[in-house]
């Protein structure tokens, strides 16, 4: 079935990245590194009662919007899936896949869909990146579609501090160690984090000024350094400890705070839950604005960070544990709620905390445009209307899409 070679017309680009076509008996044909409008010959990688999974050998008839991408890389490595697109048309592209998923999975007729809020730059914004061992010791990327890693000579997502630093590591390749991550934050200060999964780290020689921590099951151990980096947002320092999520763009990421400040009205006399809270990012500019500002956070070091990173505030208390279990016990009255779940989205037990509390206005920062349709169905029908959905490229060149939704209790 793998040697089976199909020819395909484009019709749209879809979530995930791929371009989408029909066969001849109406089943859609996924293939990657296409554009609405081409003709492409393909080989048959998967191929599925309702649906067939393909990848390109060769492009036929191509879109005249189609541009030349910027690394040697692309279409092999897996990191990028737009690089053949110009970025203003990257943007458009992601607007439309999120106005289909909110019609299609969510079932709003016309969404309230902004237009994509672009990142100041499409390239070397990433303060975040992660990266696989070679046989050698080398760093590289996973291939596309695979678990396969690659060698890699030029990356340009990462800030420039980045680039120049992954290139020049080289880990033992018998040290069992399963990903390595660097972070870049204020005044490029670097932190390279070990994940591995083994108890005990082996030893470690740093020649760089950079920050070592390993991160295996009995949590993290510094070899060199500090246990954290410290990002700067909208004037404030954040601190985000090995184990910890922090947003890759930094940029945009202050563009969402503004626009949650901008967006709840908030006032002394209301509560404001931040669910799934992670180090503090949006309570640390919501709570001066509300009389008690709430935290629920699942990650042990999140939630150290968070207290941290919000230790001058009285007005603010922390929970730690799974949002699910910890919504109902609290009992608490909230006029806000700020969610930002991870891309599986809302548990069953969030949404009907919800929707039995029915708090006036509900911030719903999503990462996946699938789950946040499907969860905007369970809001609406429980009560709440929809006033703006805003996406953010915080990751141009590929598929992703952020995106705020603000909801208020009541319907239209």
């Amino acid at each position: 079935m793998g040697d089976e070679i199909i020819e395909v017309d484009i019709e749209a680009l879809v979530y995930g990245g791929d371009g989408l076509g029909r066969l001849q008996d109406g089943r859609a044909v996924f293939i990657p590194f296409c554009l609405p409008g081409e003709r492409v010959r393909a080989r048959v990688l998967e191929n599925k009662r309702g649906h067939v999974k393909a990848e390109l050998l060769e492009m036929l008839s191509a879109s005249p919007t189609r541009i030349r991408p910027r690394c040697k890389h692309f279409g092999v490595c897996g990191g990028c899936h737009y690089q053949h697109i110009e970025y203003a048309e990257q943007l458009e592209f992601k607007r439309q896949i999120l106005v289909e998923q909110l019609q299609r999975i969510g079932g709003i007729a016309q969404p309230p869909v902004e237009p994509v809020f672009s990142s100041p730059s499409p390239w070397n914004y990433r303060n975040t990146v992660q990266l696989h061992l070679l046989r050698d010791g080398k760093l590289g990327f996973q291939k596309v579609g695979s678990h396969e890693v690659i060698p890699i000579e030029e990356c340009h997502l990462p800030e420039a501090v980045l680039c120049e630093l992954w290139k020049n590591l080289s880990i033992d390749p018998e040290a069992n160690i399963r990903r390595v991550d660097l972070r870049a934050g204020e005044n490029e200060d670097v932190l390279l984090v070990l994940e591995s999964d083994e108890v005990y780290p082996e030893e470690f020689e740093a020649d760089l000024p950079i920050s070592v921590v390993h991160l295996g099951p009995q949590g993290p151990f510094v070899l060199a350094g500090d246990d954290h980096v410290v990002f700067r947002v909208l004037g404030r320092n954040f601190r985000a400890s090995a184990g910890s999520f922090f947003q890759v763009n930094t940029r945009q990421a202050e563009a969402m705070v503004e626009t949650l400040i901008t967006a709840l009205h908030l006032s002394e006399a209301m509560t404001l839950l931040d669910v799934y809270c992670g180090v503090g990012l949006f309570s640390a500019f919501l709570a001066p604005r509300v009389r008690k500002c709430i935290g629920i956070e699942a990650s042990p070091s999140a939630c150290e960070d968070f207290a941290a990173n919000l230790d001058s505030f009285e007005n603010v208390d922390l929970f730690m544990g799974e949002a699910e279990r910890v919504l109902p016990a609290l009992r608490q009255r909230a006029e806000v709620v700020v969610l930002d779940p991870p891309r599986a989205g809302l548990t069953v037990e969030v949404v009907d905390f919800l929707c039995e509390t029915r708090p006036e206005q509900v911030a719903y920062i999503s990462c996946d445009p699938a789950t946040l349709a499907r969860d905007l169905k369970k809001l609406i029908a429980g009560g709440f209307s929809l006033r703006f959905v805003k996406p953010f490229d915080l990751f141009p060149q590929t598929y992703h899409l952020e995106s705020v939704t603000l909801l208020v209790r009541g319907t239209n």
